[in-house]
């Protein structure tokens, strides 16, 4: 009878302590993703939630001004999982459950005004509690998460100061606008492309000072490859996501780009397709040479152009160069032109297409290649199908390459002048004889440069929208 005592007592204080050390054990994790930081009129919501046991149950509250509304609860005992706000006849929310990559459960739904009664500007928080089975469905355990953020509800507001705005297709424009509050997002979107607006501060054009932090400017693109009927809008976009468009008179000019066929003899494939593998990592082709160098023509041809936007945000919000015309090159033989849509031929046969966007500009062998204009040197190394090359910014979005430089005569974070020397022409990258290619960029998209060394252009387009602000 003793010994049968002591096994009773000896597993009664085991499952005890598989009792308690199971109520030790930690509760699913759970990570709210979003919002980061505020909440506005129309905010997604994404609870991501991950346990290796069973899901017992979740609930996402918001508290805001001493009231807690229930978003959603889903409770496994119970069978059920619902959006339980609102309790007033508001919008009902909308809630979707998925599973990412890693395993993990999004919770997801879209909160403002319509779906919150009493959501008001101000601070709030978010309160997510979860639970989790152990110890064979006999014990549960907690985890509670909580995220402070900042409700927006007033919405930001744009207006257009600028007049006769006039785009060329693949060509550039700039716009004068407001945007309130200070600190928003704003810019111009065109299609589905956002250009970002600064500070109209930043100026240094003919003695020309603003300092009303609301007037931004911005410079935009009209793509190649855009219709002419884009939608174009100024936009400005808070924190909270809260946003605001306005129109703006613009007129649209379609151009007629050109086309041409590029023979691809062996003697250039054995020259460029070996010495651009080796001065990169980012891509590994296999098979013949021609194989190779259709990978580099495409697959790399886009990680280039990739890494030529990533220079884009690292642009100056002020204007680094002075208004002037950009260096023409008018020394310069024109051997291709922007946007020239060429089908590249092998032996007889169409082997690839791609579009050629800038100028190939050729004189003599090994001829200094020119600043086009003030600013800082963002880019100084090899660039795959660039060979050699240098990008230039020269402030509020706008900067210029110069690519196939046998030599670059410049570091990153170099201030230079216009028209200092950056380098030499060469036949670096995919060059089939000793010349430039130069291009201008906006917000990281290649843009035609025959606007930017037009004096007359830089007067209409810029200087003008400039003197109208005095």
């Amino acid at each position: 009878m003793r010994t049968l005592i002591v096994i009773v007592v000896a597993a009664v204080v085991v499952v005890a302590g598989a009792y308690v050390a199971a109520g030790r054990a930690e509760g699913p994790s759970v990570q709210i993703v979003s919002p980061e930081k505020f909440v506005g009129t129309a905010t997604q919501v994404d609870v991501a939630t991950e346990t290796p046991g069973t899901l017992v149950s979740e609930r996402i509250d918001f508290a805001q001004n001493g009231v807690t509304t229930t978003l959603w609860e889903f409770d496994q005992k119970a069978r059920s999982a619902s959006p339980t706000a609102p309790a007033n006849g508001k919008t009902p929310l909308n809630v979707t459950s998925d599973v990412d990559a890693t395993g993990r459960t999004h919770t997801k739904m879209t909160i403002g005004p319509s779906t919150i009664s009493s959501l008001k500007s101000g601070p709030a928080r978010f309160v997510v509690m979860a639970s989790r089975s152990v110890l064979f469905g006999l014990r549960t355990v907690e985890t509670t998460v909580t995220k402070d953020v900042q409700v927006r509800l007033e919405k930001p507001a744009v207006s257009v100061l600028s007049s006769k705005h006039y785009i060329n297709q693949g060509g550039s424009e700039m716009l004068v606008y407001r945007a309130t509050p200070e600190g928003v997002m704003s810019g111009v979107r065109v299609g589905d492309i956002e250009y970002p607006g600064f500070p109209a501060s930043g100026l240094t054009v003919e003695g020309l000072k603003i300092s009303d932090p609301a007037v931004r400017v911005v410079f935009f693109a009209l793509l190649y490859d855009q219709e002419t009927d884009a939608p174009m809008h100024v936009f400005a976009r808070d924190e909270a996501g809260n946003t605001a468009e306005a129109g703006f008179d613009h007129k649209t000019f379609p151009k007629k780009f050109k086309s041409s066929r590029i023979e691809l003899p062996d003697t250039l494939l054995d020259r460029v397709v070996p010495a651009i593998l080796a001065g990169t990592t980012e891509i590994k082709p296999e098979g013949s040479t021609l194989d190779k160098f259709l990978v580099i023509n495409g697959e790399l041809r886009r990680k280039n152009a990739a890494t030529i936007a990533s220079m884009a945000p690292k642009t100056s919000p002020d204007m680094l160069w002075g208004g002037a015309v950009f260096h023409p090159f008018t020394n310069n033989k024109v051997e291709s032109a922007f946007a020239d849509f060429r089908t590249y031929m092998y032996q007889g046969r169409e082997v690839d297409k791609q579009v050629h966007l800038g100028f190939d500009l050729a004189s003599f062998a090994n001829s200094p290649v020119l600043a086009a204009n003030r600013g800082k040197v963002l880019y100084a190394d090899n660039l795959g199908i660039y060979g050699n090359c240098v990008i230039i910014d020269h402030g509020l979005g706008v900067q210029s390459l110069y690519a196939h430089l046998s030599s670059i005569g410049v570091k990153v974070g170099d201030m230079v002048e216009k028209e200092q020397t950056l380098g030499r022409t060469g036949t670096t990258g995919i060059a089939g004889g000793d010349h430039l290619h130069f291009t201008m960029l906006v917000a990281g998209h290649m843009v035609n440069p025959i606007e930017w060394w037009d004096a007359h252009w830089i007067q209409d387009r810029i200087l003008r929208k400039l003197r109208d602000l005095r």
